[in-house]
């Protein structure tokens, strides 16, 4: 399956109308070049490739071609970043097996879909490159001698005999005046419009070459990844679900079973001893409010009613005062109003990371004091803990932090861990908004 390998994580900066016409511009520009060049050769090698093909020598060449498109098309994905504003993307292309015969590495491009795409880009990138090669520069030529016209004027030729110029033919007279405003007036319209229209065509040869060199393959890495998530959300669900059968086991009903011995003990000793009875019902009691303790931090665990009724910031802020170590809470508080309130998917994988890491904490770090810091990064819920502890926290299977990842994972979020030997430790998680 071809995936993708993505080279930056951060989209390209915002650039200013002027810089992104230049760039805008020398993208068009340079495509039609590149698409003569790229046309000639692969059109010449595929010919020869596909009428060579009754011989052996033809299957080479037509490998070959395909070889050319690719390199052909990376040069393409290079361009691609600074007119998409997004990162710098290139299919992961079929590789030969260990060990493969060298007729099978020839014939391991005409196995990979991606490269025959890639063949298709090269060949009909020429007519889009074409068209708006065109268009961009008559813009920018009209936008020029247009806008200028006034500092020329003087040394153009005026129309004899029955000749007429623009001016003439649309009524406004022969006049110096007129013959210039108009000109200027067309220059300058072409000269406001030329940031869009230029625009409009790199994004129009930018997004055929986006589909042909990398959306067949994003749209398999996607499917890829939404079935990594869907693993990861499983894993998460039954690694949660083990947790609350032993710790319901291991506590409240524990507590259940004794509380019905309790009470058939009292029961028993109603009649013979009855300020014994009395004894074993207030045990009885304390045994039930012990119980009801637990099911309530249970329930904190899976969906604490202060994250539904009062938000985000209020549930970290109750779970950060019930901590065995100093906490320090840094919450938006923007997320807890009407108006900020997240997505409940995205509150609770954010509680769920906090609640987790803390507990991980007071558990194995040996820590003194936590940081908690929970905010918005633009189109994701950035959520940090970290402590003074020991260090060595790891992603392993088995681990604390493996359900954590799990869980994030399976929201879309990406999970980090910074916790060098000697500490401090630092979990990074980002979830999608």
């Amino acid at each position: 399956m071809t995936a993708l390998a993505a080279t930056n994580d951060r989209q390209p900066l915002a650039r200013s109308i002027p810089s992104q016409l230049f760039v805008d511009s020398g993208y068009v520009l340079l495509g039609l070049p590149l698409g003569v060049a790229s046309f000639v050769v692969l059109i010449v090698g595929l010919s020869a490739g596909l009428g060579l093909m009754v011989t052996v020598i033809g299957l080479p060449i037509l490998s070959g071609t395909l070889y050319a498109a690719r390199g052909l098309a990376d040069i393409e994905r290079l361009r691609l970043p600074a007119v998409l504003r997004q990162p710098r993307i290139r299919p992961r292309y079929r590789l030969p097996e260990a060990g493969a015969s060298a007729w099978r590495r020839i014939f391991l491009p005409m196995r990979d879909a991606q490269s025959w795409l890639d063949l298709a880009h090269g060949i009909l990138r020429l007519i889009v490159g074409l068209a708006t090669f065109v268009i961009t520069v008559v813009w920018w030529g009209v936008a020029l001698t247009g806008s200028l016209y006034w500092a020329y004027d003087w040394a153009l030729p005026r129309p004899s005999g029955d000749d007429q110029d623009l001016a003439q033919l649309l009524g406004l007279g022969d006049s110096t005046t007129a013959r210039i405003g108009l000109n200027t007036a067309v220059g300058v319209f072409f000269l406001i419009t030329l940031p869009i229209v230029v625009r409009g065509c790199a994004l129009l040869q930018a997004s055929f070459a986006r589909a042909l060199l990398t959306g067949v393959a994003e749209m398999r890495d996607r499917i890829t990844v939404l079935e990594e998530q869907k693993r990861a959300a499983v894993s998460a669900e039954a690694s949660a679900l083990r947790r609350l059968e032993r710790d319901i086991h291991d506590g409240p009903q524990q507590r259940l079973v004794r509380l019905a011995m309790d009470l058939s003990r009292a029961r028993m000793q109603l009649a013979s001893d009855p300020e014994e009875a009395g004894r074993t019902i207030d045990e009885a009691v304390t045994q039930i409010r012990e119980t009801l303790a637990e099911l309530r931090a249970l329930s904190r665990g899976i969906a604490p009613p202060i994250l539904v009724d009062r938000g985000l910031p209020s549930a970290l802020a109750a779970l950060a005062g019930r901590g065995l170590i100093p906490i320090e809470l840094e919450v938006d508080q923007q997320l807890g109003t009407r108006d900020g309130r997240l997505d409940p998917a995205v509150e609770n994988t954010a509680y769920f990371v906090v609640a987790e890491a803390l507990t991980n904490i007071a558990k194995h770090s040996r820590a003194t004091e936590a940081t908690v810091a929970v905010a918005r990064q633009g189109t994701h819920l950035q959520v940090r803990v970290g402590d003074d502890g020991q260090g060595g926290a790891h992603l392993a299977k088995g681990h604390g932090l493996a359900g954590i990842a799990d869980r994030v994972r399976a929201a879309g979020g990406e999970l980090a861990v910074i916790s060098p030997n000697g500490g401090p430790t630092e979990i990074r998680a980002e979830l999608p908004l």
